[in-house]
């Protein structure tokens, strides 16, 4: 199985190019510095490029089964980098016909059919206050995806920690409040084993301990 990356660099993308290495997978990330990518293998193809570059994504995603992106906010970055991202990626996927597209956000990004949850409310709210930008990007992200028409989930993910891989989560509509974490390589395990499967196919799953 062929995955285009998106995020490959960041603190998640590096576990998940890892664990896709281990299991098999063939790889295409694009990146803008491959110094920061230090893994080097037979199996990851490396477009050096920019995810605001149309060009650049079509060249990434072209001939893959499956698109999986982990991109984040960074500093420096423009305000408007997910949204922009995600609307490249869904252009190149219908051009080049891949369907299945997994990619992660925040817990503050918001689903109608979330369970009322006080500690959620409490956590959007503090995301509004201290990062408004960061919250309204994501949530121009998520709704690209959701209205593509492709075969899409959003994974939501609470605050990521750096701990080891222990395929001890959940997913699906959990209740998860401000102090909730889980671990990197856990949402990294996640995202591979739904690029594989038609699990949560239009659906904004959180994951959590």
């Amino acid at each position: 199985m062929k995955i285009a990356v998106f995020g490959a660099t960041g603190r998640t993308g590096r576990p998940l190019v890892e664990q896709a290495l281990s299991e098999g997978f063939d790889l295409r990330a694009l990146v803008r510095d491959v110094s920061r990518l230090p893994v080097k293998h037979e199996r990851l193809q490396v477009v050096v490029g920019d995810v605001m570059d149309p060009q650049a994504v079509e060249e990434t995603v072209a001939g893959a089964d499956a698109v999986v992106s982990v991109l984040g906010p960074a500093p420096g970055a423009p305000r408007d980098l997910l949204s922009v991202a995600a609307a490249n990626i869904v252009a190149a996927m219908k051009k080049h016909g891949v369907r299945r597209l997994v990619a992660l956000t925040g817990a503050g990004v918001a689903d109608p059919e979330d369970p009322p949850s006080l500690g959620r409310t409490i956590m959007v709210a503090l995301l509004k206050l201290l990062a408004g930008h960061v919250l309204r990007d994501a949530e121009g992200y998520a709704r690209t995806i959701r209205e593509s028409g492709l075969d899409w989930t959003v994974v939501r993910a609470p605050r990521l920690t750096d701990g080891p891989r222990t395929g001890r989560y959940r997913t699906g509509r959990l209740r998860l409040g401000p102090g909730q974490t889980v671990a990197r390589a856990d949402v990294a395990d996640c995202m591979l084993k739904l690029a594989q499967s038609t699990a949560h196919v239009h659906e904004m799953p959180m994951i959590g301990p």
